[in-house]
This record gives C-alpha cells, sequence and structure tokens, in this order.
C-alpha cells in the first residue's frame, strides 16, 4: 500500500490489509482512527500535538516510516535453494582449491582439532565473505554474489547461528521470551507457535522444564534446546550455523531433524563420530584450511547404526546414574 492510500483510506480498511498499523496509535497513548489517518491527525487539538512534542506532518511521516520499517519484519526471506564456498587460503597461505555447493536440507560438518580453523568457517559463512576475510573465501547464494546489505541489517540476515554458550540475562519465564520473539515477528497463532517450541525443546532437553521456567534458570542444555526448537520455528533464515552442539547435552540426532525438516542448510562444527556421520559430507580443516571433503558412504552410515546403539546404552546408564 502506498503513502497516499495509507493516509487517506478509511482506517478500517487498511487494517484489512496491514494489521499492525493500529499499534502505532497504541504505543502513542492514541484511540485508532475512525476515518483516514490524514483526517485524524487533522482533528487532533494544537494541545494535544503539543503533549505528543510532533507537528501534523511529522505526524504522518512516523506513521508511514513505522508501517514500511515493521512490513519489511514481514515480508518472506529470499527462497535460498543453495550456498557455495570456494576456497581461499589456509594459515600458510596456500590455496584450498575446493568449490562445494550445499543444496536446502543437507547437514554439512565441520571436523578437525581444536585451533585448526573449524570457526573461522562458520564465520566466514556468517559474514557472507567476498574475498575480505583472513581466508579469502567466498561465499556464493543461489550461484551469485550474496547482497551486500545482509551483512548489516539483522532483520534480513540469511543466517542463525547457534553458539556453545547460551546465557539470558533477561528476567522472563520461557513462553515469555518465545513470545517476545513470536510477536517481533508478526507471528500469526503465536501462542500455539510458543506452545510447540516449548513442546519441541523439551523432547530435545535431557531434563524437561515448564513453560513458566524463568530463563536465567535453564541449564545449558535446556538453554541450547529452546534456541534451537527457537531456530527451527521461528526463525526466517534459511542457513543455520551450530558450534560443537555435542556439548548441550540434548538430543542430537532429534535436534538435526527438527532443522533438516525445516528445509534449511545445516553446517555444524563437532568433535563428536556420531554427529560427523551423520552429516551428508564432513569438511576435514587443517592447519586453517579445508583439507578434504568426504561424503558419508553407505558403510559409514552402517557404522552409524551401532555407533548410535552404544551411545544409547552409555546415555541410559547416565540416566541410571542420576536416578
Amino acid at each position: 500500500m502506498d503513502r497516499n492510500n495509507l493516509l487517506h483510506e478509511k482506517f478500517s480498511d487498511v487494517l484489512i490489509e496491514i494489521p499492525f498499523a493500529g499499534d502505532f496509535f497504541e504505543s502513542q497513548g492514541l484511540d485508532v482512527p475512525q476515518g483516514s489517518v490524514a483526517e485524524f491527525v487533522n482533528s487532533l487539538s494544537e494541545a494535544k500535538m503539543e503533549d505528543l512534542g510532533i507537528d501534523p506532518d511529522e505526524f504522518l511521516d512516523n506513521f508511514v516510516s513505522f508501517v514500511e520499517a515493521v512490513g519489511s519484519l514481514t515480508e518472506k526471506t529470499s527462497r535460498i535453494d543453495s550456498l557455495k564456498i570456494i576456497g581461499g587460503i589456509n594459515k600458510s597461505g596456500e590455496q584450498e582449491n575446493f568449490e562445494l555447493e550445499i543444496k536446502a536440507g543437507e547437514v554439512i560438518c565441520i571436523v578437525g582439532p581444536t585451533g585448526s580453523g573449524k570457526s573461522r568457517l562458520l564465520a566466514d559463512i556468517e559474514w557472507m565473505a567476498m574475498g575480505d576475510t583472513p581466508t579469502k573465501r567466498h561465499i556464493k547464494i543461489n550461484g551469485s554474489d550474496p547482497d551486500k546489505s545482509w551483512r548489516f541489517s539483522p532483520e534480513h540476515k540469511p543466517v542463525a547461528q547457534l553458539s556453545q554458550n547460551m546465557n539470558f540475562v533477561m528476567d522472563l519465564s520461557a513462553k515469555e521470551f518465545v513470545m517476545i520473539h513470536a510477536e517481533s515477528r508478526f507471528i500469526r497463532d503465536s501462542q500455539e507457535k510458543v506452545d510447540l517450541i516449548i513442546q519441541k525443546a523439551n523432547e530435545l532437553a535431557g531434563e524437561q522444564f515448564t513453560a513458566d521456567t524463568p530463563v536465567t534458570s535453564l541449564s545449558g542444555g535446556q538453554s541450547r534446546a529452546l534456541m534451537i526448537a527457537d531456530t527451527a520455528f521461528l526463525s526466517k533464515s534459511p542457513i543455520v550455523l551450530i558450534d560443537e552442539i555435542e556439548n548441550a547435552g540434548i538430543d542430537r540426532k532429534k535436534a538435526l531433524e527438527l532443522l533438516v525438516g525445516e528445509e534449511k542448510i545445516v553446517l555444524m562444527s563437532t568433535h563428536d563420530p556420531i554427529l560427523a556421520l551423520m552429516g551428508d559430507k564432513r569438511l576435514v580443516i587443517k592447519n586453517g584450511g579445508v583439507h578434504d571433503i568426504i561424503t558419508t558412504s553407505d558403510k559409514e552410515r552402517g557404522n552409524l547404526v551401532g555407533l548410535q546403539e552404544l551411545d544409547q546404552k552409555l546415555q541410559d546408564l547416565r540416566n541410571r546414574i542420576r536416578s
């Protein structure tokens, strides 16, 4: 809807197309206009405008800016079908000489010793590197250079990153925290979405928590579980970067299935052999560069079943000790 229609159409008609437009007036302590916005502003007394600390033209400009800014948050992120990583250099300045294209729904695991450069690769992707990082790597989205504005626009950034440490400082319950995120995204049926996220987070976490649990009281694993579920169902970002999920004490398999089920591109650094074999490919990092790219074979997937069975036995023992 253009500026002229926003200001001169009957506001009830504007609300049909732009339901959040009324929030602007509520935030100013004003009633919702009965006629058009322009008529409403002209009807305000001089004393009221002084109370608002603004003149009529500025008020109208602010309203239009509000609608445009909030509208940009509700727009769907452009679909990303592929992400391509073009090699740069390692710590010794040697060429990596590789190109890797990752499709939506794929999981790529990044493996290597501590300090080898796994987090640097994740940072290159998060930054949408264009040869301007220490590794000189290039990132392509759908075969083209990414929009430079993605680097500086949090609301349009196509990458969500889950770090090893999740520390909350807001004194909110888990339900309130997720609700704020849902409402900031103007999600319809936000209560239903919040309930789903809490449910899925509890399926991932080792120890259950309620919707009323303060986020500052959540354990590291519970915090990570909550943010993984939040990322899967609320984040518009089609690319998810995860740093060592095995340290979180959550159900790793369910976490990956949750993210991949939402058709996201997932890249995950890990030291865990089970997680490494759950990926479609493994990037082996040495000396700051990609040393090898290994496609998970059928034989490895067969070995994965045995490893998961052993891991489950160990998990059962842990649970018995705790109980």
